[in-house]
């Protein structure tokens, strides 16, 4: 159970009842704080729907920091989002198989954007080789939005950590078929 009670439509006040239009428990958490809610809810807009950065290796970034944070919800929630966006079975082996060091047959640009997602999970951030070699294939607006994917998604596992958000049963399957480590 999450630290904070789910709130629901009928417990907001009619101006922020637009907050759960997508009714998921990170949402019903994080409408305690409307204010909060909705700045939080301004970023992960953008990123899915404004962003002109493609939207599997967006997915692949946002995955990859859910499985270095060991984050169900998070992890979940994109095995299920990157299928939707072009994230195939074999992309997901491949960023597990990455991640451990093996060899994958991603695509180089692929590779390095899960090389930076890691880097950055890490901290302080993306290294200067590793930007080196993006922003070689790829702009700066682009650029600015994969660092921001990868910063955001890092906040997002310590929020859904901190407040122990849980995995909905109907996305328990995804994290079956690709478990996180123990």
């Amino acid at each position: 159970m999450a630290r904070v009670p789910d709130m629901t439509v009928e417990t907001l006040k009619p101006e922020d009842r637009d907050l759960l239009k997508r009714n998921i428990a990170l949402h019903r958490a994080l409408t305690n704080s409307p204010g909060g809610a909705r700045a939080f809810s301004g970023l992960g807009q953008y990123i899915r729907y404004g962003s002109k950065l493609d939207p599997r290796l967006r997915e692949l970034a946002i995955l990859q920091v859910g499985w270095l944070a060991r984050s169900p919800y998070e992890w979940s929630h994109h095995v299920k989002i990157g299928f939707d966006f072009g994230v195939s079975e074999d992309d997901i082996r491949a960023l597990i198989a990455e991640t451990e060091g093996r060899a994958s047959a991603l695509e180089p640009l692929a590779k390095l954007v899960l090389l930076a997602a890691r880097e950055a999970y890490a901290g302080p951030g993306v290294s200067a080789a590793t930007y080196a070699a993006l922003a070689a294939q790829l702009d700066h607006e682009l650029m600015v939005d994969l660092v921001l994917v990868i910063a955001f998604y890092c906040a997002v596992v310590r929020v859904l950590a901190s407040l122990e958000i849980q995995v909905e049963p109907d996305y328990q399957p995804y994290l079956d078929r690709f478990p996180l480590p123990g």
